[in-house]
C-alpha cells in the first residue's frame, strides 16, 4: 500500500532553514548543520559534502529509500538546490509543486505541477505500490498536511539552534492528531516518526 511520507529536518528552535536561504545556500546561513546526519558529519557550502550517512542515520534513511516510488518537492526547494544540476537525484518520478507549471524544464527529470494535492495524486499513481516522499520545503509540507494527504510525518531534529529562518508550522491552522511510531537517535539527529490520524 502506498503511503505519503513527509519528512523534514529542523533545529531545536524549530527552523527548517536558516536565514537567507536560496541558490548557493539552500538551507540558509548556518543551515547546512541541519544535514550533517545525511552526510556523516560536518560540511559547508564552500566545502561540499563528500561523506554519507552512517549508523542510525543510515538505518533511518535506508528504510525510507527502500520504499521510495516517487518524490514531491516545492519550487523554492528546486530553485535553492539549483535544479540538482538538472538531474533527478532519486531516480524515481519527481513532481515539483509550482504556481507556474508552464515553465516546465526540458527533459523528463522533473514534472512541474500546479497544486500540492494534484502533485501528490500524480506521485501516488507513479509510485505504484511504493511510497511517495514529500520532501518539502516547509510550505509544501504544510499545504499537504492541511489538505489531509499525508500518511506519515517524520521530524528529524538536529542538535543545533539557528536563531532565525523558516519554520515548518508558521501559519499552520489545522489541528493534527498524530500517533507515535518510533524514535531513533544519533550524534547528529533525533528521528521522530508519526502516523497522521485521519
Amino acid at each position: 500500500m502506498t503511503h505519503v511520507h513527509a519528512a523534514i529536518t529542523m533545529s531545536l528552535d524549530g527552523y527548517v532553514a536558516g536565514p537567507d536561504d536560496g541558490p548557493g545556500k539552500g538551507l540558509g546561513e548556518g543551515g547546512e548543520r541541519l544535514h550533517y546526519w545525511v552526510f556523516g558529519g560536518p560540511w559547508s557550502y564552500d566545502s561540499p559534502p563528500e561523506g554519507e550517512a552512517t549508523g542510525e542515520d543510515a538505518a533511518w534513511l535506508g528504510s525510507a529509500m527502500e520504499r521510495l516510488g516517487a518524490v514531491v518537492g516545492g519550487r523554492w526547494t528546486y530553485e535553492a538546490a539549483e535544479h540538482w544540476g538538472d538531474e533527478n537525484p532519486w531516480g524515481v518520478p519527481f513532481f515539483i509543486v509550482t504556481h507556474r507549471p508552464e515553465e516546465q524544464p526540458e527533459g523528463n527529470a522533473f514534472r512541474f505541477v500546479d497544486g500540492v494535492e494534484r502533485a501528490v495524486a500524480l506521485a501516488r499513481e507513479a509510485a505504484g505500490d511504493k511510497d511517495v516522499s514529500l520532501m518539502g520545503g516547509a510550505d509544501v509540507i504544510r499545504q499537504a498536511l492541511e489538505a489531509g494527504v499525508v500518511d506519515k510525518l517524520s521530524i528529524i531534529v538536529a542538535p543545533i539552534t539557528l536563531g532565525g529562518g523558516k519554520r515548518l508550522f508558521d501559519g499552520f491552522t489545522k489541528q493534527l492528531e498524530l500517533e507515535h511510531e518510533g524514535v531513533r537517535q544519533s550524534p547528529f539527529a533525533t528521528f521522530i516518526d508519526y502516523r497522521v490520524k485521519k
